[in-house]
């Protein structure tokens, strides 16, 4: 089953990290990589640009109109996601609390997939 895991953190905490810090951040980050990529159950990840570089397409009664920034002011940001296929949530749940953000969460969750509707 594939599963979503959505990182989310505070851009600020990457802010106030010295070089050093991040230098031992970024190593925990490769190590994590290295194992889930081991694992065989990546199909796809992606480190995100900081939230100031979105824009939101909002639509409110068919009319559709957008806006620099993320859709809504949070204390987290999504920061990046994995996309793994594991035999169950459990398994997903394992591997979201291997994900060394220094705070923040992972959100887990199953990627509902085209054929599960038609076979319903």
């Amino acid at each position: 089953m594939r599963y979503l895991m959505l990182i989310y953190d505070e851009e600020k905490t990457w802010a106030r990290m010295s070089e050093a810090e991040i230098g031992a951040a970024m190593a925990k980050w490769g190590e994590f990589h290295g194992a889930i990529d081991a694992a065989g159950i990546v199909q796809d990840s992606a480190r995100l640009r900081p939230v100031a570089t979105a824009t939101t397409v909002r639509v409110k009664k068919g009319d559709r109109m957008t806006t620099d920034g993320p859709f809504a002011e949070t204390k987290e940001q999504l920061g990046g996601f994995y996309l793994i296929d594991v035999p169950n949530l459990d398994a997903a749940i394992d591997w979201a609390k291997k994900v060394p953000i220094p705070e923040g969460s992972v959100e887990v969750r199953p990627v509902w997939e085209m054929d599960e509707e038609q076979a319903g």
